[in-house]
């Protein structure tokens, strides 16, 4: 399974560009899931359907099944933050997760950024960045040898990312093996080059840029 993470302030373009990421790693005959990070209140439930009464009866978990999909519903008994991890964990099979948020996890990520936005980068402090998908290339604030992407051509950006997939390779932090490793991407990715600014590697999978 391949991970690549989007990350980038509201109103950059992560989901438009995942959205058509997902269509065009479909087109080219790969299974793709998504990791959504949301605000505290969202609800894909509707008042009033089975599914809901059982929830606001008190079921911690409520699983809603058809002939075309499935859904499954979790009410945390206190508030919960989980991350990446533990959600790409919760999934089935897939050749690609598109992880969209989670701007700090400890995943390869490509950031979203738009001069227009008026926000900060955050490529040159972070070293699991490996990419930049930009409208602005011009307007970056520091200069960078990161790979930089045309956010609006996002047949371009499919292309880059199955030319670099096997560096998205996952492992997850549960495994006994690989757990020591994860929030450490000198440990994750040894032969990595230096990151920006620091001694340590620049991504966690594999790293030559």
């Amino acid at each position: 399974m391949k991970v690549v993470g989007f990350c980038g302030y509201s109103g950059s373009g992560k989901t438009t560009l995942v959205e058509q990421l997902v269509a065009r790693l479909r087109l080219a005959g790969h299974r793709v899931s998504v990791v959504k990070h949301a605000h505290h209140d969202f609800d894909i439930d509707q008042p009033g359907k089975d599914s809901h009464r059982h929830r606001a009866a008190g079921a911690y978990e409520v699983v809603i099944a058809s002939n075309r999909r499935l859904a499954k519903i979790r009410e945390y008994d206190v508030e919960a933050e989980p991350g990446p991890h533990q959600l790409i964990a919760e999934l089935s099979d897939a050749d690609w997760v598109l992880v969209e948020g989670f701007k700090h996890a400890d995943l390869l990520k490509i950031e979203i950024w738009r001069a227009q936005t008026g926000q900060r980068v955050q490529y040159p402090n972070d070293p699991f960045i490996v990419a930049i998908a930009t409208d602005s290339p011009e307007a970056l604030p520091q200069p960078t040898q990161l790979p930089v992407l045309d956010l609006n051509d996002a047949d371009g950006v499919a292309t880059w990312l199955l030319a670099q997939s096997d560096r998205h390779d996952y492992r997850s932090p549960y495994d006994a093996d690989n757990e020591a490793a994860y929030g450490d991407p000198a440990r994750q990715a040894p032969d990595a080059e230096p990151a920006r600014g620091s001694g340590s590697a620049a991504s966690r999978n594999d790293p030559p840029r």
